[in-house]
């Protein structure tokens, strides 16, 4: 019986070990995608402005990630995408990683003020 249980339990954590480095890996394929980003008038949305190669950005890309998953409020644009850049004069971003939502705006990795921003 113990054997059983124990079995049953490596097989588990087995299982969530190679789930949790599968996701993590789906999350960094995500972050380096360099999609070309049309915004339209989005204002319920937050722009989070990164570089897929800015050790800044990477530190928080995961917390933006998972909240995006259950808000879906927020646009993602790497701006190491050329088509991107005119964002840059746009929105007078100075520096990654950037979030804007409406008038706030937060650069930084400060965890707190990502949650205030994002609507944590």
């Amino acid at each position: 019986m113990i054997k059983r249980i124990s079995k049953a339990l490596a097989v588990i954590v087995v299982i969530l070990a190679v789930s949790g480095f599968a996701s993590h890996q789906y999350v960094n394929y995500v972050e380096k995608q360099r999609s070309v980003i049309a915004l339209a008038n989005q204002p319920q949305k937050v722009l989070f402005f990164y570089r897929d190669n800015c050790p800044a950005c990477q530190s928080i890309f995961h917390q933006i990630y998972w909240h995006n998953v259950v808000s879906h409020n927020i646009v993602f644009i790497n701006m190491n995408q050329p088509k991107n850049r005119p964002y840059m004069q746009k929105y007078q971003l100075t520096s990654v990683p950037t979030l804007i939502h409406g008038n706030q705006r937060y650069t930084g990795t400060n965890q707190q003020r990502i949650k205030q921003m994002v609507g944590d």
